[in-house]
């Protein structure tokens, strides 16, 4: 038996996480977001790594859809801010695993133009610099590898 009538596809879990992300206000984001990565960078936070982002923002862009925030270093935590940002690192959000899983070069991905970094280049190249080297040891085991994994199944 054919229906003449076929149901419409519900959206992509993306395009609806896209549209959430674009309409909540920072505040709101702050609860789920700086926690996370306060818990993420608390070794190079605790070294003072971040210390050249104290009063400076920077935005990450998952150009793809994934979300774009600024952030910033306050008292030695990171926040999100509102403001935009000096300097902004846009790629896909595969590119930025790919960093963090250490499953591509970073030189590579912004010589190829995967990840580019605009505004106040230098600002961006040192965050490109340090998310490279970031210590993952500290991260949560799932955490460390899950972005392992899903790095890896990007290649």
């Amino acid at each position: 038996m054919s229906f003449p009538f076929t149901p419409p596809r519900p959206p992509s879990p993306l395009a609806v996480f896209r549209h959430i992300d674009a309409h909540a206000p920072v505040p709101l984001k702050r609860p789920f977001l700086e926690p996370l990565m306060n818990r993420l960078l608390a070794e190079p936070l605790a070294a003072g790594e971040f210390e050249p982002l104290q009063g400076r923002y920077l935005t990450l862009d998952l150009a793809d859809g994934a979300p774009r925030f600024t952030v910033t270093l306050q008292a030695n935590r990171l926040r999100l801010s509102e403001r935009p940002g000096e300097a902004c690192i846009r790629g896909g959000w595969r590119e930025f695993l790919q960093l963090l899983g250490r499953e591509q070069d970073p030189d590579t991905l912004f010589f190829q133009r995967r990840l580019l970094v605009e505004g106040d280049t230098e600002l961006g190249l040192w965050v490109k610099n340090l998310l490279d080297g970031l210590d993952q040891s500290g991260w949560p085991g799932p955490v460390r590898e899950g972005v392992r994994l899903l790095a890896w199944g990007l290649r």
